[in-house]
């Protein structure tokens, strides 16, 4: 029996902490605690009333026996300690740092790691879906992965970015794009996550879920309004276009091919280091300025395309962080170009 008792209290726990974090959703916290625990007080107020005006409950677990200040002044002291701990725990995750990442393809982190939480949306969130010529993939789906699928249901379109190794948010995010396409040539719609606003007493709102036409994201070279306000891709929807499946998928293995041959894949790396500045291309700034090769710590420009920086030797973020410094200083001094990183800085740097 008392195994039962304690099964009925394990389950019971767990509904009260469901349902508790879902009245928190939302709302102000100081009144739904308060509320919380003045209902909890009266479903036992009958049982003291009870034991105290008569006999009727004497020897059953519902019996609350007579105490005075002595043994109630501790139970007093753990409700007070119970409540401040809810309190101060919702206000901690409430104020903790949260970074949301995708594929990490374009991420420098620093070497001192990311404050607060990371969530790195991945298998959890990568469904695909393809209906007619509509292709619609959550965030954490792999580009490749959709490109492939595409592929396969014979849809066009998706060719020159198939092989960008990102995620489908990121994708949207920073309006990736390879051999002259990127995501706005096939995008139709982004539903997007857009956080609530802090509001005066430090917390913040629900947030809401709003889906954008194309049209509507400001997309530009590597930059997006999914970026500039700072909203949270959910999923995209593709409009492709028939085409056959076989020169489909040829065309990928060319791109593929392409790739292979031109950029340093079999080294680790962040990327594309710098965005294209106008009228110029990034690797051959940095090659015409004799850059080929130089080194800061383990961290090299590529002997194979020098708009990349590989990790040659157990490189840290500081030596990637100082090298891409260095890079644009000199390709300002000889040519008077800045070069814009294309590879995001997250996290704490030395």
């Amino acid at each position: 029996m008392w195994l039962v008792l304690a099964f009925l209290s394990a389950a019971l726990l767990g509904f009260y902490d469901a349902f508790k974090k879902k009245a928190l959703s939302g709302n102000a916290v100081i009144p739904v605690l308060f509320l919380n625990t003045l209902f909890s007080s009266l479903i036992f107020l009958p049982f003291i009333i009870l034991s105290y005006t008569g006999n009727s409950l004497d020897g059953t677990m519902f019996h609350v026996a007579e105490g005075g200040w002595e043994v109630h002044k501790y139970i007093v002291l753990k409700s007070f300690i119970v409540l401040s701990s809810w309190i101060f725990g919702y206000f901690g995750m409430e104020h903790l740092p949260l970074t949301i990442v995708g594929n990490g393809s374009d991420l420098l982190v620093g070497d001192k790691g990311i404050r607060g939480v990371v969530v790195a949306l991945g298998e959890g969130l990568s469904d695909i879906t393809v209906d007619g010529t509509h292709v619609t993939a959550a965030a954490g789906a792999l580009l490749s992965d959709v490109a492939a699928a595409a592929a396969e249901a014979g849809l066009t379109g998706m060719e020159p970015i198939s092989g960008i190794p990102g995620s489908v948010g990121g994708a949207c995010y920073m309006n990736a794009g390879a051999y002259g396409a990127c995501m706005a040539d096939v995008l139709e719609s982004v539903r997007v996550y857009k956080p609530a606003r802090m509001l005066d007493d430090g917390t913040r709102g629900s947030g809401n879920i709003i889906e954008f036409d194309v049209d509507e994201l400001n997309l530009g070279y590597r930059k997006s309004r999914i970026a500039d306000d700072g909203f949270i891709v959910l999923s995209a929807t593709f409009n492709l276009a028939p085409g056959n499946a076989a020169m489909i998928k040829a065309d990928m293995d060319d791109y593929r091919q392409r790739r292979e041959d031109k950029q340093p894949l079999d080294m680790p790396s962040a990327g594309s280091t710098f965005k294209r500045p106008e009228g110029h291309f990034a690797g051959k700034l940095i090659m015409d300025a004799g850059l080929r090769g130089h080194a800061v710590g383990g961290a090299q420009v590529s002997e194979k395309h020098c708009g990349f920086i590989v990790n040659a030797d157990h490189a840290t973020a500081a030596d990637v962080d100082e090298l891409i410094r260095h890079i644009q200083a000199t390709v300002k001094d000889q040519f008077g170009v800045d070069l814009e990183p294309e590879v995001h800085r997250v996290g704490e740097f030395l």
